[in-house]
């Protein structure tokens, strides 16, 4: 049994990518997995001020939502990223998170599987591929983890246009497949 950390980095909740944390959550908990989902929608997350301070203390200086967020990233056996698709690449909230979980960095970690589940309007294959390279840049420093799955849901804009979509099915074998 795995504990997941599902990361929702939509401003909007309850919106597409949010639908597809919540398949990946379904089914890695009826594989009996322990799941936490925590969303950025209504947290205090400021930008990195880039002092490094965190290097040292492997705390940030500042003192708002992310410092407990990055503490469950630490502690999680998988982080799972939900983000819509702004601009082809992942949203600000999820990019300022990234950055903000540098105190991470250097530390005893214990995550291994990094997951993706991106939504956007467009539909082409390509259009999650700025968001897939976000996010492998975050992973190439974690050296002990790895990219384990991508899930993207396109031609989705309107809150709710993801019902029925094949995403959701695949989110939710994705949960269900975490450890095998």
């Amino acid at each position: 049994m795995s504990n997941i950390l599902i990361i929702k980095t939509s401003p909007r909740t309850g919106g597409n990518s949010d639908a597809l944390a919540d398949e990946f959550a379904r089914g890695a908990a009826e594989a009996g997995h322990h799941v936490e989902t925590v969303s950025l929608a209504r947290k205090a997350i400021g930008f990195c001020r880039g002092c490094l301070a965190c290097q040292d203390t492997h705390r940030c200086v500042m003192r708002d939502d992310a410092d407990a967020i990055g503490q469950q990233i630490h502690d999680a056996d998988v982080v799972v990223w939900a983000t819509p698709v702004y601009y082809y690449s992942v949203s600000g909230q999820m990019k300022t998170m990234i950055d903000r979980s540098n105190p991470v960095y250097g530390t005893d970690y214990k995550f291994r599987d990094v997951y993706l589940l991106a939504s956007a309007a467009e539909d082409e294959p390509t259009t999650a591929d700025g968001a897939v390279t976000a996010l492998k840049g975050w992973v190439a420093c974690f050296e002990r983890s790895r990219l384990a799955g991508v899930v993207f849901a396109g031609g989705v804009n309107e809150r709710g246009d993801i019902a029925g979509h094949p995403s959701l099915a695949k989110a939710y074998e994705a949960g269900r497949s975490v450890g095998r």
